[in-house]
């Protein structure tokens, strides 16, 4: 999986975990995706920095270099709402 998947991966499931801390496989999945990114891409650090009304920054340190991504936030915050309107997981 390549990195910038990775992280988007993450990104979704970070604002699914933090909507729905009750949400058990939310978590695992979140932790799975955290482990892709610090086993695999060796991330050493990685968080949502910022947000404004169109994106979300991810800031990540890798081979002591601080990075940035950011991504569009509708897409992002996609599975959220997809998983809210289905009445099979509320």
């Amino acid at each position: 999986m390549v990195l910038q998947d990775a992280l988007f991966n993450w990104l979704q499931m970070k604002i699914v975990s933090d909507a729905r801390p009750d949400d058990g496989a939310a978590k695992e999945t979140l932790d799975f995706f955290a482990q892709i990114l610090s086993e695999d891409h060796k991330l050493t650090r990685f968080d949502v920095s910022d947000k404004d009304e169109t994106m979300i920054y991810i800031q990540f340190e890798t081979d002591g270099t601080s990075k940035r991504q950011m991504f569009d936030r509708e897409r992002a915050e996609q599975l959220l709402t997809d998983i809210n309107s289905n009445p099979k997981y509320n």
